[in-house]
């Protein structure tokens, strides 16, 4: 099971955590340097689904008109990413 784990993580999971915490403090950093604070990404969050509601189907069309423009381009070159890395 660890090396399922070690695999999916792609590292032990202490060394994972250490990595995932030194990014987090240096993206934390920047985006402090921006002026970005967790209130002002938690309330863009929240008013981006408050929004999505009051504008109704319309906002969901556009996500959707997204998701299937984006589809075109990622699900090809996945597809062929997989293809070719279960040859080796």
């Amino acid at each position: 099971m660890a090396d399922g784990v070690n695999r999916f993580l792609g590292d032990t999971p202490a060394r994972t955590i250490i990595k995932l915490i030194v990014v987090c403090l240096i993206v934390g950093f920047v985006l402090a340097i921006f002026g970005f604070t967790p209130d002002n990404i938690i309330d863009t969050i929240r008013y981006w689904f408050l929004d999505l509601w009051y504008n109704g189907f319309r906002a969901l069309g556009r996500v959707g008109d997204y998701l299937v423009l984006g589809a075109i381009i990622v699900i090809p070159i996945f597809l062929v990413i997989r293809l070719l890395s279960y040859r080796r």
